[in-house]
C-alpha cells in the first residue's frame, strides 16, 4: 500500500491530485470530475463546520438516499477526520433516531429525502442536490489528518435482541481491506464501476473506493436501473460490476440475460448472499469477456474477507455438494482458525469491537482458541467468530502448500440469514412482531424461491388481520426485514422439547403461508 494511503479518504485524493479532469462520479444525468467532485466535499465540508460553530465532529450521521448529496457528504465527513454513520431513507424514522443515539452523533448530513426530524438535539444540515450545488464558494477547511486507529466509518447490523448493533470500522482496517482489493479489480482510469448498494450496506465501500482509489468511475445506479441490471450494464457501458446474486435471478426472470448480452464488462463480482453455480452460469453465458468472482465476509471484517474467482473455462469450475460457488481463501493479512466447523478470522481487517461492548459477548476466541471472556479486554489476537460453517473444498490444492485449500459456505450456525444481501437477525424480527398490540408469540424462518430468500412468519394472539400487522411493522423495521408471508396461528409448531419446531414451521409457510 502506498505510504500515503493510511485514511480512507487518501484513496479518493491521491486520484483527485492525478485524475483530476477524469470523470470521477455518474448519477442519472449528471457526471462529476474529481476535481468537481471534491470541490463539492470541501465545500460540504466547510458548511458543516459552519453549522457547528468551527467545532470538529467526530461522528457524523449521513440520511442520503441516491443523490449527489450522498456521496459528496461522505467524502466531506472523511476530509474532517470524523467517521462516517450512514442512515436509511427508507428506514422507519425511530430505527434511525435510534441510530443516531446509539452512535452519539455530533451532526447529521441529509438530502432531504427522508424524515430528519427525530434528533432536534443534533444539529442537522438539509440540502437537496441543486442547493449543494449553488452553495457559496468558501474557503475549504484545513484538513484533519485521521489516524489508522480512528473510526471511519459505523454501520449498525440486525441484532438478536432487537436492537441493531453498532459495527465501528477503524481506517486501518479498511485501508488494509483496499489494499488488496484495489489492485485486484484491477480498474483504472476510463473503467466504469457500478454502484448497486445503498450506503448502508458495507458493499457500497467497496464500489466507491475502488473505483476512487483508482481514478475510475463510480457509476451510481438510479432506482430505475437497478430493476434492469442488464439494460444498466449497457447503457452505461460498466466495466465492473458488482452486487448480490439474487440481482442475476431478477435478470434472468426477465429473460434479459441472453448469451453475450453484456460484452463491456471485465470484472464481475458477487456478495451479501451464496452464489449458485445456475446463477454464475447464466452470468458467465451474458458477459463471456467478464471474469466471475464470489466473495464473502461479515460486516465485522471489512466489507470481504475471502474471495474465489471462477476459471474462465466452464469444465474446470468446481461442483461442491451445496450446488454454490466456493468462498475461497482468506484476503492477504487474515488469519483463520476453524471452532467446532466455523469459521473464526484475525487480522488487519477485523473491527475492534461493537459499538457497545455488551454484544461481544460470544462472538470471540481467546488468541488460543478459547471461549473469550467479555471481562477480559479484547486484543488484535483474538479470533472473530462469523457464525458461519465452512468446509475445505474437497480436492482442491491451496495456491501454496502451507494454506488452506478454498472455503465452501456450508450455512449458519444460529438465527442469522441474507436477505437480499443484507443481514438480517431472526430474533430481531420476532422481537418486533411480540411488541405489537394483539400479538402473543411469533417466529419467523427463511423461505427459499427462485428469487432469493424471503422472511415467513407465524404468529399467535388476537391480531387478525395480516395487513395490519404488516404496516405496524414497517413502523419498527426496514422493508428488507419486513416478511413477506404473515400468517396467523392458534399455536406455534413445537418439537418434543417443547420449543418452536422450526422445519415444521418452515413446510407450514412454504406451502401456503402468504396472507
Amino acid at each position: 500500500m502506498p505510504a500515503e494511503r493510511h485514511t480512507l479518504y487518501d484513496w479518493f485524493a491521491a486520484s483527485a491530485a492525478t485524475h483530476a479532469d477524469r470523470t470521477a462520479l455518474e448519477l442519472g444525468d449528471t457526471e462529476l470530475t474529481y476535481a468537481e467532485l471534491a470541490g463539492l466535499a470541501d465545500a460540504l465540508a466547510a458548511h458543516l463546520l459552519l453549522r457547528l460553530d468551527g467545532t470538529r465532529p467526530g461522528r457524523v450521521g449521513l440520511l442520503a438516499g441516491r443523490t449527489v448529496l450522498a456521496y459528496a457528504g461522505y467524502l466531506a465527513v472523511q476530509r474532517l477526520g470524523a467517521a462516517v454513520v450512514p442512515l436509511g431513507p427508507g428506514f422507519p424514522a425511530g430505527r434511525n433516531a435510534g441510530i443516531v443515539r446509539a452512535a452519539r452523533l455530533d451532526a447529521v448530513l441529509a438530502d432531504g429525502t427522508a424524515d430528519h426530524s427525530g434528533w432536534p438535539d443534533v444539529p442537522t444540515l438539509a440540502l437537496t442536490d441543486p442547493e449543494l450545488f449553488r452553495l457559496a464558494t468558501t474557503t475549504p477547511p484545513t484538513r484533519r489528518t485521521a489516524r489508522p486507529e480512528d473510526l471511519a466509518y459505523i454501520l449498525f447490523t440486525s441484532g438478536s435482541t432487537g436492537v441493531p448493533k453498532g459495527v465501528p470500522i477503524q481506517h486501518r482496517n479498511v485501508c488494509g481491506y483496499l489494499a488488496h482489493a484495489v489492485p485486484r479489480g484491477a480498474a483504472g482510469p476510463g473503467d466504469r464501476v457500478s454502484g448497486t448498494f445503498d450506503l448502508t450496506f458495507d458493499p457500497s465501500v467497496h464500489d466507491m473506493f475502488t473505483a476512487w482509489g483508482s481514478g475510475a468511475t463510480l457509476v451510481a445506479a438510479t432506482r430505475d436501473e437497478l430493476l434492469a441490471p442488464v439494460r444498466f450494464v449497457n447503457r452505461r457501458a460498466l466495466t465492473h460490476w458488482n452486487s448480490v446474486p439474487s440481482v442475476i435471478s431478477l435478470a434472468h426472470r426477465f429473460r434479459a440475460l441472453r448469451p453475450g448480452s453484456m460484452p463491456t464488462l471485465r470484472s464481475s463480482m458477487f456478495c451479501g448472499e451464496p452464489l449458485t453455480l445456475q446463477q454464475a452460469e447464466a452470468w458467465h453465458r451474458a458477459a463471456p469477456q467478464s471474469t466471475v468472482e464470489n466473495a464473502y465476509g461479515p460486516t465485522e471484517l471489512t466489507v470481504t474477507c475471502t474471495a474465489y474467482r471462477l476459471p474462465g473455462g466452464r469444465a474446470a469450475w468446481p461442483a461442491p455438494a451445496n450446488g454454490t460457488v466456493p468462498i475461497g481463501t482468506l484476503h492477504p493479512g487474515l488469519q483463520l482458525r476453524l471452532y467446532q466447523g466455523e469459521l473464526c478470522v484475525r487480522g488487519a481487517q477485523r473491527f475492534p469491537g461493537y459499538l457497545d461492548p455488551a454484544n461481544n459477548a460470544g462472538r470471540f476466541l481467546a488468541p488460543d482458541g478459547a471461549p473469550y471472556d467479555p471481562a477480559t479486554a479484547l486484543t488484535d489476537a483474538h479470533w472473530y467468530r462469523t457464525g458461519d460453517r465452512v468446509t475445505t473444498l474437497p480436492g482442491a490444492p491451496g495456491p501454496a502448500a502451507d494454506t488452506v485449500p478454498p472455503l465452501v459456505h456450508l450455512g449458519r450456525g444460529d438465527q442469522q440469514v441474507q436477505v437480499h444481501g443484507y443481514r438480517v437477525e431472526l430474533g430481531e424480527v420476532e422481537a418486533a412482531l411480540r411488541a405489537l398490540t394483539g400479538v402473543l408469540d411469533a417466529a419467523v424462518v427463511p423461505l427459499t424461491n427462485p428469487g432469493g430468500v424471503e422472511l415467513g412468519a407465524a404468529y399467535t394472539g388476537t391480531a387478525t388481520d395480516g395487513d395490519d400487522v404488516r404496516a405496524a411493522l414497517r413502523n419498527r423495521l426496514p422493508a428488507y426485514m419486513v416478511p413477506a408471508t404473515l400468517t396467523r396461528l392458534d399455536a406455534l409448531p413445537l418439537n418434543h422439547n417443547g420449543k418452536v419446531d422450526r422445519t415444521a414451521l418452515t413446510a407450514l409457510l412454504g406451502a401456503d403461508g402468504r396472507s
